[in-house]
């Protein structure tokens, strides 16, 4: 796929470094010299300097040849502007990232689609809406939902009171025929391994399980933790992500939320009425011991620094707060952060990649996460008739052993994926995979 990229500050690289990584064809623009220096170095790239909004330099690009064009500069009016003119010279398709939910809204958003714009993304509130999800799931450390629920990835840290640990798969569940959930991965040491049935599980192992509606309650228990209620809530930083949360929740949770500068704590005290708004350091044990962080159920850091968010989280466990969340934007701290002790990380370079990537697949993808914990996606299928996966039971695919088959919806009945089962056409289908077999797996369903 012919794909082309304009801005490449840390979310463009980003996807430039996967998209690349994936065998398509990326060009990126950027009017920076020394950014398009960096991603060049960093990825096989056709770079472009200069204005992504003038036709010289988006013909250069060659968008009329565009698969995909894909505008993640910072500045939301240029992003809707290049993208709207790539559109309009050839290209495919083409997605702008914005920073405005009132452009989300139905009626608005449709003006957009004829604009020629197919998809509009705002990280900041795919990211807060990750956060509320995870608040009401606080045993795990990740929740994706496929199929509007039918299907749930769970994720959880083993703790030493599990009953999981040193018990194999095999162990667990038996050798049944129908099962209400299937684990799919194991995170451990920075390795993630798709299990085997004599593959035994260990403290501090990241657990990643697809279970059915039913099940959720039994995969939450061998985590060792139980589900709280969130009525205390203490968010550290004014950021849109922040402040998206506790416009969402303050109605239903009591919230404190934490600023250093006065200013912007003046004009959130106008904006957010329910919520307390503290003009405070966060770095400041005393004072976040003082306003009261011990006596909060959750925790969430999303000033706009990685570090003070990590310090900030791992005081807050420290103190015994139950659920504790914080951004972690330089994908090279998430593991340093995870082994702390912190419960969730949410990055939004991975949040943007999973709702762009499947706009990258030829097969028919339904959704796509890039996962914070592992190096892996888990994907949704929807089954062509007549392809591959419909020709025999699921053990005599030859599927991919870097990709693992998680559970499949059929209409209104769900199922976990076992070697005797056979797939139909149009049957929705969850995959574990690890980034080696992402170019593979499609073939089958397709």
């Amino acid at each position: 796929m012919r794909i082309v990229i304009s801005g490449v500050g840390e979310v463009g690289t980003h996807l430039a470094k996967m998209l690349s990584g994936a065998s398509h064809d990326i060009t990126v623009i950027d009017d920076d010299p020394k950014r398009i220096e960096e991603v060049a170095g960093m990825a096989d790239v056709v770079t472009i300097e200069g204005d992504c909004t003038t036709f010289a330099v988006l013909k250069k690009a060659s968008v009329r040849k565009a698969d995909l064009f894909i505008a993640v500069r910072p500045e939301e009016s240029i992003n809707i502007i290049s993208a709207v003119l790539a559109k309009q010279l050839g290209a495919r398709k083409a997605i702008a990232r914005i920073d405005n939910n009132e452009y989300l809204e139905p009626n608005n958003k449709e003006m957009f689609i004829n604009m020629g714009i197919d998809y509009l993304f705002y990280p900041e509130k795919a990211a807060a809406q990750e956060v509320i999800n995870l608040l009401g799931h606080t045993s795990t450390t990740e929740y994706v939902d496929f199929s509007g629920g039918k299907l749930s990835l769970v994720v959880f840290k083993i703790d030493a009171a599990s009953p999981l640990i040193d018990k194999s798969l095999i162990e667990i569940t038996g050798d049944r025929d129908s099962l209400p959930y299937r684990t799919v991965a194991i995170s451990r040491d920075g390795e993630t391994i798709i299990p085997r049935g004599n593959d035994r599980f260990q403290e501090g192992d990241n657990i990643y399980v697809i279970a059915n509606q039913s099940a959720e309650k039994e995969v939450v228990a061998f985590s060792g933790k139980t589900d709280i209620d969130i009525k205390n809530m203490m968010i550290l930083g004014g950021s849109k992500i922040g402040v998206q949360v506790a416009s969402e929740l303050q109605d239903e949770v009591n919230i404190k939320l934490v600023d250093y500068t006065p200013e912007k704590a003046y004009k959130l005290a106008e904006q957010l009425e329910r919520t307390l708004i503290i003009n405070e350091d966060g770095r400041n044990t005393d004072a976040m011991i003082e306003e009261g962080l011990s006596n909060m159920d959750a925790f969430l850091a999303v000033t706009g620094r990685a570090e003070t968010n990590i310090l900030a989280a791992m005081l807050a466990k420290r103190l015994g707060v139950k659920k504790v969340i914080a951004e972690v934007e330089n994908l090279n701290y998430i593991n340093l952060a995870e082994n702390m002790g912190i419960d969730t990380i949410i990055n939004k370079k991975l949040i943007m990649a999973s709702n762009i990537f499947r706009f990258t697949m030829s097969t028919d993808v339904q959704a796509i996460k890039c996962l914070t914990g592992c190096d892996a996606e888990v994907l949704e299928f929807i089954v062509k008739p007549n392809s591959p996966a419909t020709k025999g039971k699921i053990k005599d695919l030859d599927f991919p052993h870097d990709a693992i088959i998680g559970g499949i919806v059929r209409g209104d009945k769900t199922f976990i994926a076992v070697g005797n089962m056979e797939i139909n056409a149009y049957d929705r289908v969850v995959v574990f995979s690890l980034p080696s077999a992402i170019s593979r797996i499609g073939k089958f369903f397709n």
